[in-house]
């Protein structure tokens, strides 16, 4: 899989750009705020119709603009393209809208390695549940609707809870419901697990050169049979006006030698185990779909020493490989010597990109 061109129109510092783009490796060099970081940011909006910095739509229109326009071509197969606006939006395949998220995810795959990653670390549950949500509906294209009916009944639930008067057959319905999504949900989580947290484990392994053991543990809130869980804390939901018990409230232990890595881990050791986490992201995509995603690398290497960049070669080289396609920024090249002779060079200054081999 490659992105064959990418087309943006008033998105962020770029008025219009253009690429046209080969597999390969592609450096994007040039100062702080010139739109190389953007370039990456438009990519991962393409395959997953979210910003990895975690900004809203509004955000990410030029200023003084009305809307945004992100585009590209992928494989020379599929046109993929969003319009956003304050008063529309618009997701199309090939000129056609897309009706189901489900239906454009998947189209093109990216994996991003960007400093947001240490959150998968220390940051909120919600960021690891995201993590592994996101992955099962990259690989499982029934699990995005699933995901989606349990959260659209968690909220209908939780409307009826803050009622003054519940209604016991409405609020046995929503629990059914809730309870027959939620079980697959775990089961689902229950099975990736295991293969994520092996990858992610040989990942550390090689970043850090076996300082220490990387560990990714499933920490459920349903222990054992969520219909008695969910009954069980009947008393407590009333006095919280919420749902206390469910996937929706999982968490995932990321260990290092057995401790904690969001309260024992130096920031060296947080670092090195969010990138294990999105290696074993890119690992898993390439072995369960064939073929190794686009790798979005926003300045990672310029952060890291020389072993922990070396742990990333591996990847890297599969990647060229396999004709993938990776995407680096870097203010300066600061990449390993080897891969010097493959890169296609971008200068990127002030929201245009010209080559600069």
């Amino acid at each position: 899989m490659h992105l064959a061109c990418l087309r943006l129109r008033d998105f962020r510092n770029y008025r219009s750009l253009d690429l046209d783009l080969a597999p390969g490796f592609h450096l994007m060099l040039g100062e702080n705020a010139q739109g190389k970081t953007n370039v990456l940011e438009a990519i991962y909006l393409l395959a997953t119709l979210r910003s990895f910095r975690g900004a809203g739509g509004a955000q990410m229109v030029r200023s003084g603009e009305a809307g945004y326009f992100v585009g590209g071509r992928v494989d020379d197969t599929r046109d993929l393209s969003i319009y956003w606006s304050a008063g529309k939006r618009r997701i199309t395949m090939n000129q056609e809208p897309i009706r189901s998220l489900s239906d454009f995810l998947g189209c093109l795959r990216a994996v991003v390695f960007c400093a947001e990653d240490l959150q998968l670390i220390k940051g909120a549950s919600r960021i690891r549940r995201r993590f592994l949500d996101f992955l099962l509906a990259q690989t499982e294209p029934a699990y995005l609707p699933l995901l989606q009916r349990y959260m659209r009944t968690l909220r209908s639930r939780n409307a009826l809870l803050k009622c003054s008067d519940l209604e016991p057959g409405l609020m046995e319905s929503f629990s059914r419901e809730l309870i027959r999504a939620g079980n697959e949900i775990i089961e689902r989580r229950r099975r990736l697990l295991p293969k994520v947290s092996a990858l992610a484990r040989l990942a550390y392994r090689r970043v850090s050169n076996d300082a220490e053991e990387f560990r990714f543990l499933y920490r459920p809130s349903v222990q054992q049979d969520f219909a008695a869980e969910l009954e069980r804390s009947r008393d407590r939901e009333v006095r919280y006006r919420s749902t206390t018990v469910g996937p929706h409230r999982d968490d995932f232990s990321l260990l290092l030698d057995g401790r904690d890595a969001s309260q024992f881990g130096s920031e060296g050791q947080k670092r090195s185990a969010a990138i294990s986490l999105k290696t074993a992201q890119a690992e898993y995509l390439a072995g369960v779909l064939g073929g190794p995603p686009i790798l979005l690398i926003d300045d990672v290497m310029g952060e890291l020493d020389l072993r922990r960049r070396s742990g990333l070669l591996p990847l890297l080289e599969k990647a060229g490989q396999e004709r993938g396609q990776v995407f680096m920024t870097c203010t300066e090249e600061n990449w390993p010597q080897e891969m010097g002779r493959r890169l296609h060079r971008w200068r990127v200054v002030g929201g245009t990109v010209r080559p600069a081999n």
